[in-house]
Order: C-alpha cells, then sequence, then structure tokens
C-alpha cells in the first residue's frame, strides 16, 4: 500500500483518538489512528472527518516522535 491509498482508507475509518498532548481548550488538537495494520494516520481534530490526513508507514511515525522527543523537530 502507498501513502495515498493509506490516507483514502483513513478517510473512512472511525476509530481516531485525540492526542494527550492536545489543548485542554481543544482548539489545537491532533487525532491519531492505527487501525490500518502498518500505517498510523494524523488529522486536524476540529475539523474531523473533513480534515486532510497525514499518512506515516509505522517506521516512519516512530521515527518522527523519537525526533520530537530528542527535541530535532523544535523550530
Amino acid at each position: 500500500m502507498d501513502h495515498e491509498a493509506a490516507q483514502d482508507t483513513f478517510g473512512i475509518c472511525t476509530q481516531w483518538r485525540k492526542s494527550s498532548y492536545s489543548s485542554p481548550d481543544g482548539q489545537e488538537c491532533v487525532e491519531v489512528i492505527t487501525e490500518l495494520p502498518g500505517w498510523v494516520g494524523v488529522r486536524d481534530s476540529k475539523l474531523g472527518a473533513d480534515s486532510l490526513v497525514l499518512a506515516f508507514t509505522a517506521a516512519q511515525w516512530h521515527a518522527m516522535v523519537a525526533g520530537a522527543r530528542a527535541g530535532r523537530l523544535d523550530a
């Protein structure tokens, strides 16, 4: 499966969950989904089903999270 097919598939998935690091007022939230084996989807919770979806392979997701935790993604 490629990224485009994963994005299309995430568009019909229903098991999205809000990030525990989202802001309490709900204005800066992302949702993630792992319903598709080997893939992680990320979307803007304010837009819900209308949001664009970023599709990461599991390896890409783990690398991105590790980079964020190490401060390599700080502006």
